[in-house]
């Protein structure tokens, strides 16, 4: 069996094991959890049930715009300044890709966002480490292990990125894995923090960036070009270097050289990176030989998981199976930890998982 039909798809999709590079701590939030650690620290949210707090999160973030996406964090953001809900998010992060059968996860959020409430940077590492850490013994106890690695994130709009990738080399043994800008794209340009990229390039920690999103082509140029990322965080108007299906040098260059692309299907509908699953550019990338990578970004925000990124992929694209692994093993291959381990992975849970997940589907 190498097809879903919409009929099958969701059943199938939650049996296979899945990698995601690009998610956001405080995008991901249980419900449940950001009402209970709200009101445990006076912080006022638009409603309080969760079910309805779901469903304004995922209507305020489809507004067409990355900056008003963006704004929705408020919320999560304010209840991650404790201790308490740190710990608590982390954990819940891990338990909630575990259940959607993710193997390997590369989380990421920004400690300077993170210091409003008392905390030191360097505390806020330690205890999301903590967390997930706790998050990954509970899974493995429960049968569904799942190995999470760490992504700091300096805001682009600030000038702390030197800080925090110090944070990353001095964590890097304690699991943070590597590096990331984020935030508004349009006016703050990647060569901003060239002194935080030539230190890790300098100190072998691996980094990506947030680029081709809200900004076009210069964007990702001097992601990969000026400051040398290894993968690209979105990266879909990189469509706008093919034309007829002729590569531009820049696609060529990110193309040839392997350079993942950590597309987020969903949230680029919200933020108008495109109009549609069925005509999102990650499916031309994929013809044209990229490597695409299947990613959920935010799941409170855009109400989705990796398993719904997937379905719509299978099911509104039409995406086989046989592409979800690909992506998938492509993933692993793009992972920010150790070769061997990658390989590991690779070998021993995600194809043979594909395979068992498609001999229960017949």
């Amino acid at each position: 069996m190498t097809t879903a039909t919409p009929d099958t798809a969701t059943d199938l999709i939650r049996r296979l094991p899945k990698a995601v590079l690009h998610d956001h701590l405080d995008g991901g939030l249980r419900p449940a959890t950001l009402v209970e650690l709200a009101g445990r620290i006076g912080h006022t949210l638009p409603v309080t049930d969760p079910a309805a707090l779901a469903a304004w999160y995922y209507d305020a973030a489809n507004s067409g715009d990355l900056v008003r996406y963006i704004a929705t964090f408020e919320h999560t953001i304010a209840v991650m300044g404790t201790r308490e809900g740190l710990l608590r998010v982390a954990e819940e992060y891990v338990l909630d890709l575990a259940a959607d059968g993710v193997v390997y996860g590369e989380v990421r959020y920004a400690p300077e966002l993170l210091v409003h409430s008392g905390l030191a940077l360097a505390e806020v590492v330690e205890t999301v480490q903590e967390g997930l850490a706790a998050g990954m013994a509970k899974a493995a106890a429960a049968g569904t292990p799942v190995r999470v690695g760490t992504l700091l994130c300096a805001m682009r709009m600030t000038d702390r990125s030197r800080e925090v990738a110090g944070l990353a080399v001095t964590y890097r043994d304690a699991g943070v894995v590597g590096f990331d800008i984020a935030g508004a794209e349009d006016g703050f340009p990647p060569a901003d923090h060239l002194a935080a990229f030539a230190y890790l390039r300098g100190e072998n920690v691996p980094f990506t960036i947030h680029a081709g999103e809200a900004h076009g082509l210069p964007s990702i140029h001097q992601a990969v070009q000026v400051c040398g990322a290894l993968r690209i965080g979105h990266g879909v108007r990189l469509a706008d270097d093919i034309v007829d299906g002729k590569l531009g040098r820049l696609a060529h260059w990110i193309r040839d050289r392997r350079i993942a692309l950590e597309v987020c299907p969903t949230s680029n509908l919200q933020t108008g990176a495109a109009v549609s699953v069925a005509d999102h550019p990650i499916t031309l990338l994929r013809d044209l030989g990229f490597r695409v990578t299947v990613n959920t970004d935010n799941r409170l925000v855009s109400g989705t998981t990796m398993t719904r990124e997937m379905e719509r992929l299978v099911t509104e694209a039409g995406w086989t199976v046989a592409d979800l692994r690909t992506a998938t093993v492509d993933a692993l291959k793009s992972a920010f930890i150790p070769f061997d381990e990658r390989n590991a992975l690779i070998r021993d849970v995600v194809l043979p998982g594909y395979e068992a997940a498609l001999a229960g589907g017949r």
